[in-house]
């Protein structure tokens, strides 16, 4: 590859300068495009061979380093070919076994060859200190052990470490180290400079503290955090910046039509739901574009929110668009929403995969004409047949289910080179305050913090596996009562047909447990007809017990539903439960959760029980979840455009997080190139995949 090349994510490849082609393909699978990003690859851990331990004193499995001279080598077969290597040193005697060797390695290692030899002692069975498949080198004379810890970096199939620490090191003499940071903002910060941060963390002396290292405590680790954090705000400020180069629909609300919605609307608002209505009014009737983060727990009433928002967009002469990520929801926010505003003669119609090319052909020519107001789908309102006359408000709910390029492909639909529509994220996956500013630091941010007035917190139990008839006598005495229950089947990522054939099994059971109750299904596999039909008789209350898969996690609304039974809740995340959780207590009657769960629970599950058990607010599971699988799942942040933090942790370097919100602004201010230069060290041309 030649230099300049221009690689898969457009960058210019000048890894020539330090390696050869083969080394290169490995390097880029490793998302290393450039010379500059080797600088910033750093170790995940490091090996000490700056001192050498007798054969005696060194502790056992652990990683050691001996030097030794060979007594003899020789092939046993016990049962497979093996090459075992006597050693001794002034203290003791040794064994060196070698599963996998060339004749190579078994004539290097004669008779009186002195070696050093890094590996993990065990006692064999002959009770002699041996080490399996230790790395080797012959002993050069008058060699010195080195004075800085060995990296240890993280690889890729046919990559060696050799060839990693060969690149780094010529890397060093090729990249630009120069910092990026003014010296008052060092000093200021309390950090390093860039030149010594990468020295150290590539190659730290021996003498340093390993702790620091091991933790990532030390001020080179706060320095790359803050660098990484600084990178990630300065992208994010951009793009919030951006928007002043474009136009968007002024949407001023007529208020008479809002008036009469809300006065027919059955209840009052929440004091949460009213202010960030009038954030979210604020903002459409402003020329530059909407860029809203929607946050809101289970049941908060965000929907009711997007419908007013739709209906000033639709007064001012608009067509909005609502993108759901499964059919069942965008059956349920069809029928709601049609519900509230068909009386106020809007049209409302539903765009899905399920439907056949006629009707598809229906709608979107009614939509290109505009006589359609405001159109409710899935990933079905983003393909290319798709026109709007004047589209002006997008609004995505679950909008983490989503890829950048669905959401771009949705918003260009009403957007040129100098206008673009108005965007309302909606999301009931609370995101911690940490996670928003780093991940959503590019939106406004709204927050529904209040359930809507009389609604009873749900009850959640935590029952074994071994006493489910006290939970079928639950069920019986629901339904006798008159309400409702769900029974949602346990989640088998790694086989779709098995999580239908426990469903279908489940299904059968409980149907001969109850003989008198009418029991329903509804799963991913049916046709949409079939589970909107489904939906619609447990919704009528003409099915007492609906047996589900995750399906029903979001959108359904069904108030008479007071009982969720979940089976092996241990396998599903703390998200998910939650959401699950949330189809209940949607009425005005108390509402039970069961979490049915086996008698063998690792730590993992047992800790996510026990904050399942204790919370019923969203910001503290989602906290919780934060901390048990990071970032990435909770946001859907691979699919989110902006980029991923690899040594930063918003939550632990929160301090830093602030510090470099604050920064950005100043330094795109006032120090313009220096800000391009340090979103290119650490992002490259990576940075346009954060504009969605």
């Amino acid at each position: 590859m030649k230099n300049g090349v221009v690689n898969s994510v457009g960058q210019s490849n000048d890894l020539e300068k330090v390696t050869t082609p083969a080394v290169q393909a490995k390097l880029i699978k490793l998302g290393i495009f450039r010379v500059q990003d080797l600088l910033t690859f750093f170790p995940i851990r490091y090996q000490d061979e700056t001192k050498v331990l007798n054969i005696t004193e060194a502790p056992e499995r652990e990683l050691v380093q001996i030097e030794v001279t060979v007594i003899n080598s020789k092939v046993e077969f016990r049962p497979r070919r093996q090459l075992v290597v006597s050693v001794q040193d002034a203290t003791g005697i040794a064994s060196l076994r070698f599963l996998n060797f060339y004749p190579s390695q078994q004539r290097m290692l004669g008779a009186g060859v002195r070696i050093r030899v890094v590996g993990e002692f065990r006692i064999n069975r002959q009770r002699v200190r041996e080490m399996v498949h230790p790395r080797y080198k012959k002993i050069i004379a008058n060699e010195e052990l080195p004075t800085t810890l060995t990296p240890v970096y993280a690889t890729t199939k046919g990559l060696g470490q050799a060839s990693i620490r060969k690149a780094v090191t010529r890397a060093f003499a090729v990249a630009d180290q120069t910092d990026t940071l003014l010296p008052a903002y060092l000093d200021d910060l309390g950090l390093p400079s860039f030149s010594d941060t990468v020295k150290t963390l590539h190659r730290p002396q021996g003498d340093v503290d390993p702790a620091l290292l091991k933790n990532r405590s030390s001020e080179f680790w706060a320095r790359l955090s803050f660098d990484e954090l600084l990178a990630q705000q300065l992208i994010m400020r951009k793009n919030y910046d951006k928007r002043e180069q474009y136009m968007a629909p002024v949407m001023s609300p007529v208020n008479s039509r809002i008036e009469l919605f809300l006065s027919r609307l059955g209840f009052k608002l929440t004091n949460a739901q009213e202010r960030v209505l009038s954030e979210i009014q604020t903002d459409i009737s402003k020329h530059l574009p909407m860029r809203r983060l929607l946050q809101g727990d289970v049941g908060s009433g965000k929907t009711v929110i997007a419908a007013l928002a739709a209906l000033q967009a639709i007064d001012a002469g608009y067509q909005v668009a609502l993108m759901v990520p499964t059919e069942i929801l965008s059956e349920q926010h069809f029928r709601k929403i049609e519900g509230w505003l068909s009386i106020l003669n809007i049209s409302v119609e539903r765009l899905t995969g399920s439907l056949t090319k006629a009707e598809r052909n229906q709608v979107n020519e009614k939509m290109k004409g505009g006589f359609v107001h405001i159109v409710v789908g899935t990933h079905a309102l983003f393909q290319e047949d798709v026109v709007f006359k004047n589209l002006g408000l997008v609004i995505i709910d679950e909008q983490h289910r989503f890829g950048v390029k669905q959401r771009l492909a949705l918003i260009d639909k009403g957007a040129d080179k100098l206008n673009q529509t108005h965007q309302l994220m909606m999301s009931a996956t609370p995101i911690p305050r940490s996670l928003a500013m780093s991940f959503f630091g590019d939106l406004d941010v709204s927050v529904i913090d209040e359930l809507p007035l009389g609604r009873i917190p749900i009850t959640t139990k935590l029952v074994s596996n071994s006493r489910r008839e006290e939970v079928f006598q639950r069920i019986e005495e629901t339904c006798q009562s008159g309400q409702q229950v769900y029974w949602v089947c346990p989640l088998i990522e790694e086989s779709e047909t098995l999580q239908l054939e426990t469903a279908i099994h489940t299904h059968d059971l409980i149907q001969a447990q109850f003989p008198n109750l009418r029991i329903g299904i509804v799963h991913g596999r049916m046709k949409s007809q079939e589970k909107t039909s489904i939906m619609d008789a447990f919704s009528d209350g003409a099915i007492h017990l609906l047996v589900a898969t995750s399906v029903i996690e979001v959108g359904i609304d069904v108030p008479n539903a007071t009982v969720m039974v979940i089976e092996n809740a241990e396998r599903i995340g703390l998200s998910q439960l939650h959401q699950l959780r949330g189809r209940i207590g949607r009425g005005s009657g108390a509402s039970t959760c069961i979490l049915l769960y086996s008698s063998k629970l690792t730590d993992t599950a047992r800790l996510r029980l026990r904050v399942i058990y204790e919370n019923i607010d969203g910001f503290e599971v989602a906290r919780a979840d934060l901390q048990l699988r990071g970032p990435g799942e909770i946001l859907g942040a691979r699919q989110s455009g902006v980029p991923m933090l690899r040594y930063a942790d918003p939550e632990r370097d929160v301090l830093l997080l602030e510090k470099a919100k604050l920064l950005a602004s100043d330094f795109l201010a006032n120090h313009t190139e220096l800000a391009e230069k340090h979103i290119d060290r650490w992002y490259g041309s990576r940075e346009k995949f954060s504009e969605a």
